[in-house]
């Protein structure tokens, strides 16, 4: 048996939630922070058997793969101006996407 820690963007979160469902995996979902913009996150716990640890992440990438570019600002010093004189530069970064990890369950009980 392996667990399955796949971290996504909230925005994501209850569409992967749901496709998972329907395909009789068990999701625990957890509202988490992070990343580089500090956006919030889902961090999904999904226990399953071994043989099926590949169809889950598939069903992931599928839901939730890197799709597109925003655009934020991020201070940036200004040439030639005095100390603590700010210019914002625009960043464009990637969003959607999922960050997973499998471990093995040493014991699962359910009752």
């Amino acid at each position: 048996m392996k667990i399955i820690y796949a971290i996504v963007s909230a925005d994501d979160g209850n569409r992967v939630t749901d496709v998972l469902n329907d395909h009789h995996y068990s999701v625990t979902r957890l509202a988490t922070t992070g990343g580089f913009l500090k956006k919030g996150n889902a961090t999904l716990m999904i226990g399953t058997q071994d043989e099926k640890v590949d169809y889950a992440i598939e069903l992931i990438r599928e839901t939730c793969g890197k799709r597109q570019k925003i655009s934020c600002d991020m201070p940036s010093p200004s040439i030639g101006s005095m100390a603590g004189n700010y210019m914002t530069m625009p960043v464009s970064v990637e969003t959607g996407g999922a960050t997973i990890f499998v471990t093995d369950v040493e014991r699962f009980e359910k009752f």
